[in-house]
């Protein structure tokens, strides 16, 4: 099975037209597509069916359980698998199940360990004010963001607790805006408080999944992260903003195959 993976587009900003990559089995949007949600209307009638996971800038300037539903009702009318806390599963050209897993899997502010969790948080509040989202009448704020952050791992690593070969999946891959680990982090800034806006610390879970996709950095990332059971890769493919020079590296074109190793 093979997938284009596309995040970070900031369609709300950047001029990009996105194409179908010839022999793409799905496309994977991994959020931030654009925050005015108009963009997302140009995977329509995508050849390939579509998997989305909203990114945080989903969110900018709205009631986030609003924002929820209103993404929910818009991947309907689109046509898209909305993966928010939440699992579908897809067979290839040859019979092989695939299992995704999709989260936006907002930041705990652990990257570091809960002894630089409030020193990460105090540096995430200006993410969260340029955001400007609320909840329930309150600002989505650094502990509102650190509270539904341990809901998606809750949800996230209870569905990896059964085996990657499952009764009826060959393969999990697991999707998420956020990082799952600092090996993500970008290089022009470093390993910083802020740095726990962007990655988790998910690196516990990551032996459980084939393919850990994610977006969120401004820099594209594709390593393997070995563990006992064999390795897990991890590849984000985020364009960024132009006018910074981020997309020197995006591939838009970019196949990722969950079976490389297998006909």
């Amino acid at each position: 099975m093979r997938l284009q993976l596309l995040s970070d587009l900031h369609l709300e900003t950047e001029s990009f037209d996105p194409e179908p990559a010839p022999g793409a089995d799905l496309l994977v949007l991994a959020g931030d597509v654009d925050s005015r949600w108009d963009g997302l209307r140009r995977f329509r009638d995508w050849p390939v069916p579509v998997l989305f996971v909203p990114g945080n800038h989903e969110y900018d300037g709205r009631d986030f359980d609003q924002a929820r539903s209103g993404l929910r009702a818009l991947s309907d009318e689109l046509g898209f698998t909305l993966l928010d806390d939440s699992a579908c599963i897809r067979s290839d050209a040859a019979g092989r199940r695939v299992r995704f897993l999709g989260s936006t899997r907002w930041s705990d502010f652990d990257a570091f360990g809960p002894a630089q969790r409030e020193r990460a948080m105090r540096a995430g509040s200006y993410f969260q004010r340029v955001m400007g989202a609320t909840r329930g009448g309150a600002s989505f704020d650094a502990a509102a963001v650190r509270e539904q952050a341990l809901r998606c791992r809750h949800w996230l690593e209870g569905a990896l607790s059964q085996a990657e070969h499952g009764a009826d999946w060959d393969a999990t891959v697991v999707i998420t805006h956020f990082a799952p680990s600092l090996r993500s982090a970008d290089p022009r800034y470093g390993k910083q408080p802020g740095t726990a806006s962007f990655c988790n610390d998910d690196e516990a879970l990551l032996p459980r999944a084939r393919l850990w996709l994610h977006g969120h950095l401004h820099c594209q990332n594709d390593y393997r992260f070995e563990h006992a059971g064999g390795h897990t890769r991890v590849v984000c493919n985020a364009r960024g903003h132009g006018r910074k020079g981020e997309p020197a590296r995006f591939e838009p074109l970019l196949l990722i195959e969950v079976f490389p190793d297998r006909a």
